[in-house]
């Protein structure tokens, strides 16, 4: 008798043991840790811990361009431990519903373990945030540089209210930041708003929801964006040339070196789509800003076969999306050689 009463307290024991390590390990996983489906959960369940990289399209565009799919699948293969978010606004639920038939071109995405694609709701998002009054009352149509705007006060709730890294859709990952409160110069004393990372309810993030709203000019590109991140930093800090690759520090905020992701700067963008006799390591640099607002007249494209730096950032970084442009390049050469016969 005694002995079977040891063997059921060493069952318990065990058990219990089990539960204890799964909260430890998982507080949130007790007695299954079995993976959820992605389509049950929300952007809520999967940023909650403040360690996403967020992705945004503003438009109601589903077939995003090969460079965004390139800055999506660069993060998801170089950040493996974090999740990776792109919030679409042309997302709704039955697209959802049917993904493959209503985004083919984001299905190998959404297949990545770390990858969620979800639907981009505004008034859910600016709830709570000095931005909402700003969003119920802006007249879009009327507004110049609409959805850059748009994008910049996104950005801004998003990170304030779950915290993590938001990356523009030109960005391509090279490396993992280290940083957790950060921004990005653009060059000395200018910081950029395309990429910035930040512990969640960050009193900066707030303070620039407020003068998003106070300084509002939606006419003046860039005042929404890198010209408000950029006063609302010099309010805070006398900012100074950088120092070869130093980075500076303002209070708890990393103002990172442009070397970190623009170490080719706006006025030479087109570099990333010239062959290099040699090609630059960017052994500085944590990801790369290809410009591509720069682009928009000239549209230059990724050209299988081209040499240029873009390409092979492509093939190194996002090879399932070179793959995709190389298949296509050979159905195009197939089509045309079929046409000239």
């Amino acid at each position: 008798m005694l002995k079977e009463i040891q063997l059921c307290l060493c069952a318990i024991f065990f058990f219990a043991f089990g539960i204890f390590y799964q909260l430890y390990q998982d507080p949130g996983c007790v007695f299954s840790c079995k993976p959820i489906s992605k389509h049950l959960l929300t952007p809520k369940d999967v940023m909650s811990r403040g360690r996403s990289i967020i992705f945004l399209e503003t438009t109601e565009n589903l077939q995003p361009s090969p460079l965004v799919l390139c800055s999506v699948e660069s993060a998801a293969r170089i950040h493996l431990d974090r999740p990776i978010i792109f919030l679409m606004k042309g997302l709704d639920n039955n697209s959802m519903t049917d993904f493959a038939s209503s985004c083919p071109s984001l299905s190998f995405l959404y297949a990545m373990k770390n990858v969620y694609i979800f639907p981009l709701k505004l008034n859910i998002l600016f709830q709570d945030t000095p931005l909402l009054p700003w969003y119920l009352q802006v007249n879009a149509t009327q507004e110049k540089h609409w959805v850059y705007v748009l994008s910049d006060a996104i950005r801004l709730a998003m990170v304030w209210k779950y915290g993590g890294i938001y990356m523009d859709t030109d960005v391509i990952s090279m490396r993992p930041i280290p940083e957790t409160n950060f921004l990005a110069a653009q060059s000395s004393q200018f910081s950029s708003n395309g990429i910035l990372g930040f512990q969640q309810y960050h009193p900066f993030l707030w303070d620039c929801m407020e003068d998003f709203v106070v300084n509002y000019n939606g006419d003046s590109w860039g005042n929404q964006g890198p010209y408000l991140i950029t006063r609302m930093l010099q309010k805070l800090c006398n900012l100074t040339n950088f120092v070869d690759t130093e980075d500076q520090k303002c209070h708890n905020i990393s103002f990172l070196n442009p070397q970190r992701f623009y170490p080719i700067p706006y006025g030479l963008w087109t570099q990333y789509y010239e062959v290099w006799d040699s090609r630059p390591e960017f052994n500085d640099s944590y990801a790369l800003h290809l410009w591509n607002y720069m682009n928009q007249d000239q549209k230059k494209n990724i050209t299988v076969g081209s040499n240029t730096l873009v390409e092979n950032l492509f093939r190194t970084y996002c090879p399932t999306t070179y793959k995709s442009l190389v298949q296509a390049a050979k159905q195009s050469e197939h089509l045309f050689q079929n046409e000239t016969r």
